[in-house]
């Protein structure tokens, strides 16, 4: 492997000036949405009594888990030692802060009173799984941002590797964490379940697998940095390998569900008579996030060609963005068995509500507040690779494959 060179993002001032404004009016129209239903009341969003985490905590946690698979091509590099991952690392390092800040933005927004947010960052219940959470996000952030400091600076890149160890295991930590925030939830069926934890991790890896390949693809196009195919062979079957495993997983959660006779309500109403939540899974979650990249990418023919690889990436992540609703806003709009096996009358105060699904609707300041985070994270990443030497001058094969011939 020649020796690695990077410079700052340097497409021309009118494009970078067009992007940053487009993303800003985004991330605005986003903000207002926060506003109009902070002001008005959740009344106005689809959310009700049964369900209270809506398409912003969709988003939110989409990002959040995105966030620690998108360091995952930096911990390749450095904890693996892999050598042709180490010149992503930075770009990895940016896009894992950018994406996590974006989902804790929309989920600070979409709770209601953010004002109060330092309550929760200055007191702590540690039998809350919320709070440990707390903790996860704000370590996460900070031993990234080390780590990017050891990878940029040599005058600390001694500690390059005992920095990405840290970020290796804190990542791990934060997504088990967040799926654990489920697995925990008793009180819910299509929650309580040991295997979220794990699974969140794999989810973890292909969407944030598919989103940084997007990024990388875009900010070489633009600035016309050469991309090599070895690179992105790489990032082609790791992206394959998390999109079959996360499959796997799923297969896994709903068989061991099929196996309790408590749970066989709850698979009928996801696998076959939920409607949406039906749709979503067998279309969105299986299909388009799962089956459908499974065969482009592993096809000898389109495999190798970058359009249908974005294609295949952008198909991850609206299948990622389709399983968190049907794991989210499913899981909550299935009663809650308060009596197994008795038959219960509806009060009027929604306790069971005589075993009706709840209801809802996605309303567009939901979506908006939504998109406004991922806005939010594509600027911080745009305006981080504008400000610092994050990516590298030319990714072509005979400088970052360290096997080229050439």
């Amino acid at each position: 492997m020649k020796k690695i060179f990077y410079k700052e993002w340097g497409i021309e001032s009118p494009k970078y000036w067009l992007i940053l404004a487009v993303l800003a009016a985004i991330a605005g129209v986003g903000g207002l949405s926060a506003l109009y239903m902070e002001h008005n009341g959740h009344w106005v969003t689809g959310m009700n009594n049964q369900i209270v985490w809506g398409t912003p905590h969709v988003f939110a946690v989409f990002l959040i888990v995105a966030a620690s698979g998108a360091l995952n091509v930096a911990s390749i590099g450095s904890v693996f030692n892999k050598k042709i991952y180490k010149p992503l690392a930075p770009l990895s390092g940016l896009l894992a802060i950018a994406l996590l800040i974006g989902g804790l933005l929309v989920l600070v927004l979409d709770l209601g009173r953010p004002e109060r947010l330092i309550v929760a960052m200055t007191t702590y219940n540690f039998k809350s799984i919320f709070a440990w959470n707390i903790i996860l996000y704000n370590g996460f952030i900070a031993i990234v941002a080390i780590y990017l400091w050891t990878i940029m600076d040599r005058k600390v890149n001694r500690y390059y590797k005992t920095a990405g160890m840290a970020a290796f295991i804190w990542r791990l930590v934060l997504t088990m964490g967040t799926g654990s925030i489920f697995g925990f939830l008793v009180a819910r069926q299509g929650y309580d379940a040991a295997i979220m934890a794990p699974w969140f991790i794999i989810m973890s890896f292909g969407f944030g697998m598919a989103i940084y390949i997007l990024v990388l693809m875009d900010a070489c196009r633009r600035d016309q940095r050469p991309l090599g195919d070895a690179v992105m062979q790489r990032l082609k079957n790791l992206l394959g390998i998390f999109v079959a495993a996360n499959l796997f997983f799923m297969m896994i959660y709903h068989l061991t569900n099929l196996y309790g006779t408590e749970n066989h309500a709850f698979e009928a109403f996801i696998l076959l008579e939920g409607g949406i939540y039906t749709v979503m899974f067998w279309v969105g979650q299986v299909l388009v996030g799962g089956l459908l990249p499974l065969a482009i990418v592993f096809h000898p023919a389109l495999g190798m060609q970058r359009s249908w690889l974005a294609a295949a990436s952008l198909m991850v992540i609206l299948g990622g963005l389709a399983t968190m609703y049907v794991i989210i806003i499913g899981g909550q709009a299935f009663p809650m068995a308060l009596f197994p096996d008795k038959t219960i009358i509806d009060t009027g105060f929604y306790d069971g509500v005589g075993g009706a699904i709840a209801a809802y609707s996605p309303s567009l300041p939901e979506v908006l507040l939504g998109i406004g985070g991922v806005s939010v994270a594509l600027l911080i990443t745009v305006i981080g690779m504008r400000m610092l030497k994050i990516l590298p001058v030319s990714l072509e094969d005979k400088v970052a494959d360290p096997h080229s011939a050439a």
